[in-house]
């Protein structure tokens, strides 16, 4: 693995940018995307059939059969299985303590506004294909739609590999379709004469993937743009060598684009990681090694960089915890690995990346509900028509003034 080493001694801000330019600049597929939705959405099951031959060599019925995911779990290693249990109990119980109830104001005129949270009705779920099946992503979606109250959660599983059918039937997955890519994703945003369209579509996927995913977005609620992984440890001296590398080493086997970074104060430390990753020769992960002045400043490169997984580790960073803002989930503490949220911790491992973390959050049932407005005017029509009234006329809308103003009292 080939290092880079560097020190933060301008801006946080730069050297955040300097860790980001380590991933390779992406290819756009845009024109390609394009055109894949846009058959799959004006030819719909023809389309989708032939497209799911060309690129998940799949000639027979896309739909997976509820047998076939059971027989699936029946067959699954039991150490496989025990591990998938304790992760979807702890993923469902940090997903349904984030769901917030109804709440009922009365405002001082008298009207009543009630903000309640609905679920989607439908959502779908996309688990990767590729080199490796992703069980763990099965987890991390379907539980969080499942504990949001979504009615049907589907999966999508290219190559529909056993283990990924297996947590299907898990948790509980309504439906699991053998298909992947952007021609997925628009049967899912629009539907065909076999796949009902659904309300959400969420889960990381290729950059074909993604991109049909911005595509749709006007038409479906997506999750939002998985694109590479990252992991920033920032540390102070008294970290274990040997925790920081296989942390970083961890995270890299996301392979290409993927950013695994060392943030320290300790020069000593910060040589020993980057000699330690100098000899790793199967990674194709960006890695750096940044050495700042204090962990303050090497804080502020952290929030700059907005890292997918942030990790505190040794006695002088882990007092910084209530300081980040940015990151899309946090580690504190010398046992507390990222690889621990991939699977078993409980948080959600479908995190914000590539800096997005400054602005958005990871997936968590927010993703499958939405929140309506529910009013009930009564008695307060009077009053609130004599403070609307006024603004309707100034912006020049006199039916929206007569609305409101027939229900004034005549008499108040």
């Amino acid at each position: 693995m080939n290092v880079e080493r560097f020190e933060a001694s301008g801006a946080p801000a730069d050297a955040a940018e300097s860790l980001r330019a380590l991933a390779p600049a992406g290819v756009s597929v845009s024109g390609t995307v394009s055109e894949i939705v846009a058959s799959v959405r004006t030819r719909g099951e023809q389309a989708l059939l032939e497209y799911a031959e060309r690129f998940d060599g799949v000639t027979g019925a896309l739909r997976v059969t509820r047998e076939e995911c059971d027989a699936a779990l029946a067959a699954l290693d039991p150490v496989v299985r025990a591990g998938l249990d304790v992760a979807i109990a702890n993923v469902r119980e940090v997903a349904e303590a984030g769901l917030v109830g109804d709440k009922a104001l009365t405002l001082p005129e008298g009207q009543q506004v009630t903000i309640r949270e609905v679920p989607v009705r439908r959502a779908a779920i996309y688990t990767p294909g590729g080199r490796n099946p992703y069980p763990s992503t099965v987890v991390m979606g379907v539980v969080a739609a499942r504990a949001a109250g979504v009615d049907e959660v589907v999966v999508c599983a290219p190559g529909a590999h056993p283990v990924i059918l297996a947590a299907c039937a898990l948790c509980g997955a309504d439906e699991v379709w053998r298909m992947g890519g952007a021609h997925a994703v628009a049967a899912f945003a629009y539907g065909t004469e076999t796949v009902d369209r659904v309300d959400v579509i969420a889960g990381p996927g290729s950059l074909y993937v993604q991109e049909a995913k911005r595509q749709v977005s006007g038409d479906v609620g997506i999750d939002g743009f998985a694109g590479p992984s990252d992991v920033l440890i920032l540390a102070s001296g008294d970290a274990d060598v040997d925790l920081v590398v296989a942390d970083l080493l961890a995270q890299a086997e996301h392979g290409i684009g993927t950013i695994v970074a060392l943030v320290t104060d300790d020069a000593a430390l910060a040589h020993e990681v980057a000699a330690r990753l100098d000899e790793t020769e199967d990674s194709d992960a960006a890695a750096a090694v940044v050495v700042v002045d204090d962990l303050d400043t090497g804080l502020a490169v952290a929030e700059a960089f907005a890292p997918e997984h942030l990790q505190l580790v040794g006695s002088g960073a882990e007092p910084f915890v209530d300081r980040v803002r940015s990151a899309g989930c946090v580690f504190v503490g010398r046992e507390s690995g990222t690889a621990f949220g991939d699977y078993v911790a409980g948080s959600n491992h479908t995190l914000p990346t590539g800096g997005a973390a400054r602005f958005t959050s990871g997936l968590s049932t927010r993703q499958f509900r939405r929140r309506m407005s529910v009013v009930r005017i009564g008695p307060a029509a009077d009053a609130l028509a004599r403070a609307g009234v006024p603004i309707a006329e100034a912006e020049g809308f006199t039916r929206h003034a007569d609305s409101m103003r027939v229900r004034e009292n005549p008499s108040g």
